[in-house]
């Protein structure tokens, strides 16, 4: 029997069902669609690479960001977790130098080892990734070289649970497996994806999204210590409350707003720089303040705002997480929704500057304050302008929460997810 076969049988026997119960937070008897996803990817593979190849399985989640609205970059404080959304991978280390990725949906990604440099015609492109995170292994020590890699996802893109991150953290994982000897830890296999979308991919992102994707879990971040940030797990299963995540899809794209999300970044760093330092999380709060009016001179009032939304979003991560430790999910709820009144009203983030016909995230926001009457919480998700909102919804609300959603903005559009506790991994048998 071909070897890729092989693998195809033995997820057919439930060989790999304890790992993928974790992957899907679900039980052993729900799982059929999620082995039948590997074992038509391990078909795909096979046909366009050849059926007798050695195969591993990868996997890297969406992430949700629960508390932390653009402070990341700053070097401040966020609050994520992975969820059971993922991109999953066969790949087969091969031995010509050259990694070819054929990702559903998407032309073929063909990327040479041996040349590893930045490539401007390159640029916001899925190979730009697969040369940044391998060119950092390289310049780490290893010995790189290529690997035949088929690829599907379903976290959607522009959906605001960060597609983007979950590839980073594949590719960085099966180079890790192939090249590395596993030696690269969760941690840094986020770096080096937050490296590759910086150097190569050219967005400013910040470290965020990847440490979600690639730790699982909950978690919360401290990036003041930029070379050593602290993540801490949060104990805390949502599946025990009495209340469901909801990520809501506005039907609006965000693929080309690199630069909304930039000017975000550029305009906390106007006022650090006024300041005399490169990061807000470095400026005393109080001095920031009692420093307005000379502020003002150099920097737009928009960027102003933005610092005082970091200052205050800064803030209630720490407190979200105690909430979260107390099992106080009444004060967790009031800082969601105090954190979302932020991001609309001195972030800016919901709708593109000097947009009035494409407010859809504006739109999903005041439905849910409409349908949740009240309760739960809900604030725009992630990066802002398009993409998502979150919403906690309460478990006997859901079904008519998601039938009054999806009848205004579009069908399948309100995802119910789960905090998988899990991140970015190969995946192992029983």
């Amino acid at each position: 029997m071909d070897l890729v076969k092989n693998v195809m049988y033995s997820i057919s026997l439930g060989e790999y069902d304890n790992c993928l119960s974790k992957m899907y937070c679900c039980t052993t008897d729900k799982l059929q669609p999620y082995r039948d996803r590997f074992i038509n990817l391990l078909e795909t593979f096979g046909e366009m690479f050849g059926f007798n190849r050695e195969v591993e399985l990868f996997s890297a989640s969406g992430r949700t960001e629960i508390g932390g609205n653009h402070t990341d970059h700053q070097l401040g404080q966020v609050l994520a977790g992975s969820v059971n959304l993922d991109v999953i991978a066969v790949a087969s280390k091969n031995n010509d130098g050259i990694t070819r990725v054929k990702s559903e949906g998407y032309p073929i990604d063909i990327v040479d080892t041996s040349q590893l440099q930045p490539l401007e015609s390159e640029k916001n492109t899925s190979a730009s990734i697969i040369r940044g995170v391998t060119e950092y292994f390289s310049s780490n020590g290893f010995n790189v070289g290529g690997f035949d890699c088929c690829t599907t996802s379903n976290v959607l893109k522009g959906s605001g649970l960060s597609s983007s991150a979950g590839f980073e953290v594949l590719i960085g994982n099966i180079i890790n497996s192939f090249y590395a000897n596993d030696s690269a830890t969760a941690q840094d296999i986020a770096v080096i994806g937050q490296y590759a979308e910086n150097r190569f991919f050219g967005k400013p992102c910040g470290l965020m999204d990847q440490m979600a994707s690639s730790v699982g879990g909950i978690i919360s971040i401290d990036f003041y210590d930029k070379e050593n940030p602290k993540v801490v797990p949060v104990d805390f299963n949502f599946d025990t409350t009495n209340y469901s995540l909801c990520i809501i899809d506005s039907g609006a794209d965000h693929s080309d707003l690199t630069d909304e999300y930039a000017n975000i970044t550029k305009e906390m760093k106007l006022v650090s720089n006024a300041m005399g330092v490169e990061y807000l999380s470095r400026v005393d709060e109080t001095e920031f303040f009692n420093s307005i009016s000379k502020l003002r001179e150099t920097c737009p009032d928009r960027a102003i705002l933005r610092a005082i939304h970091f200052f205050n979003d800064n803030k209630r991560v720490s407190k979200e997480v105690k909430a979260l430790q107390e099992k106080n999910l009444d004060e967790f709820f009031n800082l969601v929704k105090a954190s979302g009144r932020s991001s609309y009203e001195y972030l800016q983030n919901v709708y593109p500057s000097g947009s009035v016909k494409n407010q859809a995230v504006a739109l999903v926001l005041a439905l849910c304050e409409k349908y949740l009457d009240g309760k739960g919480a809900f604030r725009v998700h992630g990066g802002g302008f398009a993409g998502t909102v979150q919403a906690f919804v309460p478990n006997d609300m859901v079904a008519q929460f998601k039938l009054n959603i999806e009848k205004a903005i579009g069908v399948d559009m309100c995802h119910i997810l789960n905090i998988r506790s899990v991140g970015g991994l190969k995946l192992y048998k029983n």
